[in-house]
């Protein structure tokens, strides 16, 4: 019961004020997207950018770790992709849309926040390796397979789609700070300590803010038809990915505990709101990803506790 008291409830009660602000009309839609702009184009990369810049690589990227994180990641993407086309009829790019909430797991804002309230900021590197990959890899192949599935037949050359794919991937402030982190980091963190001291005081909003702001944006969601694919997405999000992860990180892997518990904590939690950004990006299931959003989100709240249960 502590669990969910002190780690998990109060992460779910900061989304829960961001949520009650807009539906009482003290804040308006244009305030939360002000809100979250400003964490996910200044305050989010810059945690980034600062967590990469000082972190040991040589022993953050563990290849057991990242495989039995992304060997989930990617089942779940499978199981939804396949399942949407072959049980529930739909078309290739609405399935790889729903594919992506099933891969795209909220490792920032959600994981990152109840690992460091179940653990402690000591505990963080193995989260911060895989979400350094995570946007990068998952946007790339999700807008790869996109690309390919919407041009099958117009003939779109490799070296177009590559250049789609780039620029899509470069134009991110979030990897933006990840390159910019890796780069310093190399160089051996030359800056000068002003510099950290300004990029510490924007970075310690960026979590708080963050979730509030995903509270309001969640008011936006409605749970409207599509229970099945809904459903599923929120198997493979809650259910699916972490228990591969798990299976793999201890009894393949042999992960240490702190790797162990950052990979299966963020492999449970819900799809992000990239999910329905992704969708909304191509026009195709936004309905599910969007309700997948709301759904998954709420459900975390007892899946996350159970994960934590049973890690060591």
């Amino acid at each position: 019961m502590s669990a969910l008291l002190d780690v998990i409830l109060p992460v779910f009660l900061v989304i829960g004020f961001g949520y009650a602000a807009v539906r009482a009309g003290w804040l308006g839609e244009s305030a939360i997207d002000g809100l979250m702009r400003f964490a996910q184009t200044f305050a989010v990369p810059c945690l980034l950018f600062r967590s990469i810049a000082h972190l040991d690589l040589g022993s953050a990227y563990d290849p057991g770790l990242m495989v039995s994180f992304y060997t989930g990641a990617f089942a779940g993407f499978f199981a939804c992709f396949f399942s949407a086309m072959a049980i529930f009829g739909r078309a290739m790019p609405d399935a790889v849309a729903i594919g992506f909430a099933g891969l795209f797991s909220n490792s920032l804002l959600l994981g990152l926040a109840i690992t460091e309230r179940a653990y402690g900021a000591q505990a963080l590197q193995a989260n911060y390796a895989i979400i350094s990959l995570h946007a990068p890899m998952l946007y790339g192949f999700g807008i790869a397979l996109m690309e390919w599935a919407r041009s099958r037949g117009r003939g779109l050359s490799g070296a177009t789609l590559a250049q789609q794919i780039g620029k899509a991937i470069l134009s991110q402030a979030l990897v933006i700070g990840i390159l910019l982190g890796f780069a310093v980091n190399l160089a051996g963190n030359p800056l000068p300590g002003f510099i950290w001291s300004g990029v510490d005081m924007v970075a310690g909003a960026a979590i708080p803010v963050a979730l509030f702001g995903l509270g309001g944006v969640l008011t936006r969601y409605r749970i409207e038809g599509d229970l099945g694919p809904v459903l599923m997405v929120s198997l493979a999000s809650l259910v699916l990915h972490p228990a591969v992860t798990w299976v793999l990180g201890a009894h393949v892997f042999g992960l240490g505990v702190d790797a162990l518990r950052s990979a299966v904590v963020t492999a449970a939690m819900a799809p992000g709101v990239n999910a329905y950004v992704f969708a909304h990006m191509y026009g195709v299931g936004k309905r599910v990803n969007a309700s997948a959003v709301l759904v998954a989100t709420a459900a975390s709240i007892g899946t996350a506790w159970f994960w934590l249960h049973l890690l060591p």
